[in-house]
Parts: C-alpha cells; sequence; structure tokens
C-alpha cells in the first residue's frame, strides 16, 4: 500500500520517552512512499561524524510539537548524509511546519533492520546492497532510521537501526 508504515505504540515506553520497537514489523519489507510530507533539518558534521544532532533534533522536534504536526504513533525520521560534512534529517509530519523546510519524498524503499554501534552504519550499508542485489534490485539512495534515541537505546538494551534503500 501507498504511504503505509508499521505504527508505533507510544504507550509501549518504559523511559517516557521513544516507544520500545518492534523490528518484525520493518524488516526485509517493501514500502512505497508518494509525495510523503516531512519537515527537514540539517546538522553539522565533521567527516560524517554528527556534531550537533542532539540539538537539532530537539530544536526540530519542539517545533513539530508546536505546530501540531506530530505524528505520535507514525513517527518517523529518515537521516541521511548529504556531505561529509551535513546530515540531513526528514521527519514526518501531518502539516508545513513554519521553522522548518517543506518536503516530500517519493520512491519504493527495500527495508532491513540492523542492531548494534551508529558506526557500523557504513558496513550496513554495504550488506544493504547486497540484500537489494539478492532481490534483483539496485540500490538508487539510502536513509537511515534510527528508531531510538541513544539513552532509550541504552535502557532498552538493542539499538535499532532500519535502512531504506531507494530502488529503481
Amino acid at each position: 500500500m501507498v504511504n503505509a508504515l508499521p505504527k508505533n505504540d507510544p504507550s509501549n515506553s518504559e523511559t517516557g520517552c521513544c516507544p520500545r520497537f518492534q523490528p518484525e514489523a520493518w524488516n526485509e519489507k517493501t514500502f512505497v512512499l508518494d509525495n510523503m510530507l516531512f519537515a527537514k533539518a540539517s546538522a553539522r558534521s565533521v567527516l560524517h561524524v554528527p556534531l550537533n544532532m542532539n540539538k537539532v533534533m530537539a530544536e526540530a522536534m519542539k517545533a513539530i510539537r508546536a505546530a501540531g504536526a506530530e505524528l505520535p504513533d507514525d513517527y518517523l525520521v529518515l537521516s541521511r548524509d548529504a556531505s561529509p560534512w551535513r546530515s540531513d534529517h526528514f521527519f514526518r509530519v501531518t502539516r508545513k511546519v513554519p521553522e522548518l523546510e517543506r518536503t516530500f519524498i517519493s520512491g519504493t524503499f527495500m527495508t532491513k533492520v540492523f542492531e548494534g554501534p551508529f558506526n557500523k552504519v557504513p558496513q550496513w550499508m554495504k550488506d544493504m546492497e547486497a540484500y537489494v542485489a539478492s532481490r534483483g534490485k539496485k540500490a538508487e539512495g539510502f536513509y537511515a532510521f534510527y528508531t531510538t534515541c541513544p539513552k532509550c537505546a541504552e535502557v532498552y538494551g538493542k539499538n535499532y537501526v532500519v535502512l531504506f534503500a531507494k530502488i529503481g
């Protein structure tokens, strides 16, 4: 189905912050996004290492909540490195957020769930390329969905990341 993603359960949170992630709903799936609305924020990086990501995320969420544009049970933030010096973060929203750039994402995406420290993302991208190729497709680009903040990942004992590979 177009623009149909797994739901999150905001009440399933021992931390009061990020809900406990259910990887089965996201692993090895294909999703079609058609002009799905996102608010975009960017963080500074040095050689792909984020410098101010926590601040950017907090400010973006504050603006999204103030605009009444939050989707608690359809929470999705897609991130990608735009360059070694900047990462872009796309927050799924219900309406335009005045303080953030409005953007739309379209395409067919294959997903795979990974678990472990963030420094494994480059290896996971290679694994994702192999997974997509094994299905007879070619990855045209990647987004990462970091399913919980670092504090919640520590509490839950799992650091899940969903890679989205855009396919043609």
